[in-house]
């Protein structure tokens, strides 16, 4: 089953995210080039403090112990994502409520400060 999965996520040409149990590390936006018998070969890049160092790696398919991938994401720069029109309603992202970011309990919002500043102060005798 990985290695159909694997077959897939190669032929798609799409980024990975690859978990080697063998060395316990992950290996982050990888691209699947070919796969050979139990060889899988990866492409990936490594940004290091002044270089950018591209990597060709040959991994066992038995010390693949996961791969992830990012489906999508949305900017939080305020602009309305391209949506296709066969998009279902029921798919269809809420950008407005996701724009706004949430009020953490230690904000007031601009109403609540004009409540609360129309209250008299409770500790001040009159």
């Amino acid at each position: 089953m990985l290695h159909r999965k694997i077959y897939q996520l190669c032929c798609d040409g799409r980024e990975v995210c690859i978990f080697l149990r063998d060395q316990q590390r992950w290996i982050e936006r990888a691209r699947i080039l070919d796969i050979e018998g139990d060889l899988v070969t990866l492409r990936y890049e490594l940004d290091e403090e002044d270089e950018v160092s591209a990597w060709e790696e040959l991994v066992r398919l038995d010390s693949i112990g996961s791969i992830s991938q990012k489906i999508s994401s949305v900017s939080r720069l305020g602009f309305e994502p391209a949506v296709s029109e066969d998009c279902p309603d029921a798919e269809r992202l809420d950008t407005p409520s996701l724009l706004e970011a949430p009020l953490s309990k230690g904000e007031l919002v601009e109403g609540d400060r004009k409540a609360e500043s129309s209250q008299p102060d409770s500790n001040t005798e009159s």
